[in-house]
């Protein structure tokens, strides 16, 4: 199994926005399998403090299961060598044998996080475009020194400080 880059994401929403918008470009992102989801968990609290869950994933089981395999061995094998890798791959399909990374801890986690009137979503998402650019690397000979993501928000902060270099000049 080749997996891309996996982004953790977690969305904070307030009031009642949704849509169908969202929903429609993961569709059409996972589509042309530009991501894969594998796992996605939606929790929206009601101004009454009920919840509305829903839980989706690109990964059928024996998919789920292979992915959880695979992860569980690489944090065994840094954490022990091969024989925690053997180790680590198993309980990483275990883990994962119900289809989802994440489980009834992290609902109630996640409802106890937000207030009434809002949403939460966290997702694991899978950036399949990655893989053959990443594959082309490796036979090129090269390897990640850096991998940061750069948001809007970064941009931000660089621009403060070159306004502040360039008021105590």
């Amino acid at each position: 199994m080749s997996i891309g880059p996996v982004q953790l994401l977690v969305l904070g929403f307030e009031g009642d926005n949704f849509t169908g918008e969202i929903a429609a470009e993961l569709k059409r992102l996972r589509e042309e399998d530009i991501v894969r989801l594998i796992d996605l968990m939606f929790v929206k609290k009601d101004d009454a403090g009920e919840l509305d869950i829903i839980q989706a994933s690109d990964l059928s089981q024996d998919e789920a299961i292979e992915f959880g395999a695979v992860v569980g061995a690489l944090v065994g094998f840094g954490a022990a060598g091969e024989e925690g890798a053997e180790v680590g791959a198993l309980a990483g399909a275990e883990d994962l044998a119900d289809g989802h990374a994440f489980d009834e801890e992290d609902v109630w986690y996640l409802a106890d996080a937000i207030p009434p009137g809002t949403a939460a979503a966290i997702a694991l998402i899978e950036h399949r475009w990655a893989i053959p650019f990443r594959d082309a690397i490796g036979r090129a000979g090269g390897f990640v020194l850096a991998d940061e993501w750069v948001h809007p928000k970064d941009l931000l902060a660089v621009g403060v400080a070159a306004a502040e270099v360039a008021g105590s000049d």
